[in-house]
């Protein structure tokens, strides 16, 4: 395990990474350049290790590998995601495989965006920047917004709490987001590129299949079936809704 500060920008150094990457010169690359943005990180090669870290440490950022001895990236993904204080932390894998199905394997684990090796250090960088942008800017407009109740489905978005049938249900930030989107416009129908820009801004990678996963993973967790919702609608041709009543 390794830990840098850099005192280059003081706002900066309050924001904490953890890097779980086994290629150690891929980790002191992502390490320079990170500390070259003023971030004090944390870093480590091994799965299990890195979730003591998660969990035991306050960390604002966790870039993970995919491809790890012993426990792997998408096994550690789905720990973190179990912690419910870990539920709200960005999380940007990186993998070397570049099949659709590898990226949303690693997105319905819990991962908020995903960089295939080789990458280059600017869009890793800017990869980084907009996911703790994003976080920043989702808790600042939740606390100006209403609480909603449906049902036996209550979002809190000041809290970020989301109950269903008095039961709190664990959501990452972009599951909370989305359903906050959609239970807030009831009736109004989403096109799946809207919700890319609603729920993870204009500035991403993220492509609309991303958004059908993310669906998938909140019907699980909100529905009492999630083969038939009641909640969360699919509008064939166009993308979603939440259900007029």
């Amino acid at each position: 395990m390794a830990t840098q500060d850099s005192p280059n920008d003081r706002n900066a150094a309050q924001v904490r990474v953890l890097v779980v990457e086994d290629d150690p010169h891929i980790r002191e690359l992502v390490l320079l350049h990170l500390g070259l943005e003023g971030f004090t990180t944390a870093s480590s090669g091994d799965g299990a290790e890195a979730l003591q870290m998660a969990r035991t440490d306050r960390f604002d950022l966790i870039v993970l590998d995919v491809m790890l001895p012993g426990l792997d990236g998408i096994t550690v993904c789905r720990a973190v995601r179990r912690e419910t204080h870990l539920r709200d932390v960005p999380i940007l894998m990186l993998t070397a495989r570049r099949e659709e199905a590898d990226k949303v394997n690693g997105l319905e684990s819990g991962a908020d965006d995903y960089l295939t090796k080789p990458f280059g250090v600017r869009e890793f960088v800017a990869r980084v920047r907009a996911l703790l942008r994003r976080r920043r800017a989702g808790a600042n407009a939740s606390a100006h917004h209403s609480p909603v109740t449906i049902g036996a489905l209550h979002v809190d978005p000041a809290r970020r709490l989301a109950r269903v049938n008095g039961n709190e249900v664990d959501l990452t930030a972009h599951e909370f987001d989305l359903l906050y989107v959609l239970a807030s416009s009831r009736g109004i129908v989403f096109s799946r590129d809207a919700l890319v820009q609603r729920v993870w801004g204009g500035d991403t990678h993220i492509t609309e299949r991303s958004v059908d996963t993310l669906i998938k993973r909140l019907r699980k967790k909100i529905e009492g079936d999630a083969a038939e919702p009641r909640y969360i609608l699919t509008v064939w041709g166009t993308g979603y809704k939440f259900a007029d009543a």
